[in-house]
């Protein structure tokens, strides 16, 4: 029995660590606390003891974090081929090219002067088919300083009077330019004169008198009446607008048969070739007393050089590039006259038929004469072959194609 406790009380003892512990706690105990309260030994450590940790309070769950924005890097661009190139800086010109044209249409269209009037006329013949436009070449002096009118030898005189007028007619049935000569033997419709207010009976006289008289109304009713064509559309330059569209398209190249020296118009050309300047122009459209066939010789001269004008207008060097074609179309609207319907897109069908014209896509005829040196009291003057001129006049009216008139014995 001995042997048993001692092996309890042995393998019960506290370790050396476990005593010095508790004996520590049991002193410290101050006395005053232990007065009356019975005393409990301090139970026994090991020192293998663990302390339970308090719990931890659960903590609320984080919420993920936002995924970050994807950003897209563009690959780095490629150097374009020089054919790229080429077509990008094309498409950049073309597209210029097209607003600079646009513009210079929208402004040349509102700068046309539209003071003729062909519905003041009264008893104007029906409409045909095809359309007629009267292209009449004043002698007006305006926009001429003094200097310029000595050197151009346009003389002092006041005023406007025609030294050339055309009848163009476009139609399926063709093209055909028709000049009727100044000094055509003609009947002048009744009018009132617009500074006088004085009325005039219908009597006979030359056709420019009619311009002189009562400007282009009169103009237009008194070739109207004579020929029965219906005017559609009026267009008329002076002389200055002539000089400058001229010297604007670099000169119009033309070639005589022979030497012409006029004293009075100052044209003094050799046999050949030459590129005619402004004034030199309009020298050569102007001169009659050179002329075999006088006012008729130079209607002919009038249509040649206003086929090469206006295929000299027409170059790709002029007429494609707005920029070259604006000081052309600026100097011909400094003195041109139009009527109140024409608009920009008539004047250029205008200056396609003609063009037309001198590509041999059409006629240029004089209209038929039975008498170039008709005497009346007027002086000299132009008669019609009355027959042969009622002939055209019917196919234009018509739209027919035209026969030419033998030429004049």
């Amino acid at each position: 029995m001995n042997d048993r406790l001692d092996g309890w009380a042995a393998a019960n003892r506290p370790s050396g660590r476990a005593w010095e512990i508790s004996t520590a706690q049991t002193q410290s105990i101050p006395a005053s606390a232990t007065q009356g309260v019975p005393t409990r030994p301090a139970p026994y450590r090991t020192g293998q003891e663990t302390s339970t940790p308090a719990p931890t309070p659960a903590r609320a769950p984080t919420p993920a974090p936002a995924p970050a924005p994807t950003v897209r890097r563009r690959a780095p661009k490629e150097p374009l081929s020089r054919r790229r190139r080429i077509v990008r800086l094309a498409i950049v010109a073309v597209s210029a090219l097209l607003l600079a044209s646009g513009s210079a249409y929208v402004w040349a269209d509102t700068q046309l002067n539209r003071e003729v009037d062909l519905g003041r006329s009264p008893d104007r013949p029906p409409a045909g088919k095809g359309t007629n436009y009267l292209i009449v070449g004043s002698d007006s002096r305006d926009g001429l300083s003094e200097r310029a009118r000595k050197n151009l030898r346009t003389g002092s005189a006041e005023g406007r009077r025609t030294d050339s007028m055309m009848v163009l007619h476009t139609g399926s049935g063709g093209t055909t330019m028709l000049s009727l000569p100044r000094d055509s033997w003609v009947t002048i419709p009744g009018f009132v004169r617009p500074e006088t207010g004085r009325r005039y009976n219908p009597s006979r006289n030359k056709l420019n008198a009619a311009y002189s008289m009562g400007g282009a109304d009169l103009l237009v009713a008194a070739i109207e009446r004579n020929t029965g064509l219906r005017i559609d559309h009026y267009a008329e330059i002076g002389f200055s607008g002539f000089v400058d569209v001229v010297d604007a398209v670099g000169g119009v190249r033309m070639c005589v048969d022979r030497n012409i020296k006029d004293p009075k118009s100052g044209l003094d050309l050799q046999k050949g070739c030459h590129t005619l300047d402004g004034a030199k122009a309009l020298a050569f459209v102007r001169q009659r007393k050179q002329e075999a066939d006088g006012d008729l010789g130079r209607t002919r001269n009038q249509q040649k050089f206003l086929a090469a004008l206006a295929d000299k207008a027409a170059t790709p060097g002029v007429l494609a590039n707005p920029f070259a074609a604006f000081p052309t179309v600026r100097a011909g609207l400094d003195t041109l006259i139009v009527d109140k319907d024409m608009g920009l897109p008539d004047l250029m069908s205008l200056f396609d038929a003609v063009k037309g014209v001198t590509s041999g896509n059409g006629e240029q005829l004089n209209v038929p004469v039975s008498n170039p040196n008709l005497r009346t009291s007027k002086g000299s003057a132009v008669q019609w072959n009355v027959t042969q001129a009622r002939r055209l006049f019917d196919q234009l009216r018509n739209d027919q194609p035209v026969t030419p008139a033998p030429p004049t014995p």
